[in-house]
């Protein structure tokens, strides 16, 4: 469909009517709403008046300046930014006060690490432990590969290490706090 200069006449007389790009639509035949809109657009017309108005009386110019306060109503500004900042310094004296209790690593002595068998990805099976070794992104990353439990995807060892008992956990905290 090709915008005939007919069509675009009509199109503007229409869309000044007020007329939605749906009804307009309907009257030109052969184009859709979008096909309107986008023609409305192109062609920079103002936005379309009420139904029964004229162009110029679509649109009221708004205003500039705002209008006059009474003089007992305080300004907006001020109320905003003083209780934020006193939320920010007070959060920075926390940060500056607190101190964090460092803890010094303490192997147990009876702890026997098992031998790791290396295995690839593709060589893991139900019955290998899947504990990640190194970094993935690394040539030396492999997995633990020694034999685990059936319920398990983990060997003894890491086991201990991935399932910690909860009362141990709660020790572990009370003695970080």
């Amino acid at each position: 469909m090709n915008w005939t200069d007919e069509r675009v006449e009509k199109l503007k007389k229409l869309w000044s009517e007020g007329l939605s790009a749906s009804q307009i639509a309907a009257q030109l035949g052969g184009v859709s709403r979008n096909a309107v809109i986008g023609k409305v657009h192109r062609l920079s017309l103002p936005g379309r008046a009420k139904a029964g108005g004229t162009a110029a009386t679509a649109r009221t110019p708004k205003r500039t300046t705002s209008a006059p306060r009474a003089p007992n109503y305080a300004s907006r500004i001020a109320t905003r930014t003083v209780t934020r900042q006193q939320g920010a310094t007070m959060l920075k004296e926390e940060i500056e006060i607190e101190t964090i209790e460092e803890m010094e690593y303490v192997p147990k002595g009876n702890v026997v690490v098992p031998i790791s068998r290396r295995l690839g990805l593709t060589e893991l099976t139900e019955r290998t432990c899947k504990w990640p070794v190194g970094d993935p992104l690394k040539d030396d990353f492999h997995f633990c590969g020694c034999e685990s439990p059936d319920n398990s995807p983990y060997c003894g060892y890491h086991q201990k290490l991935a399932y910690q008992p909860v009362n141990e956990r709660r020790r572990a905290a009370a003695r970080v706090s």
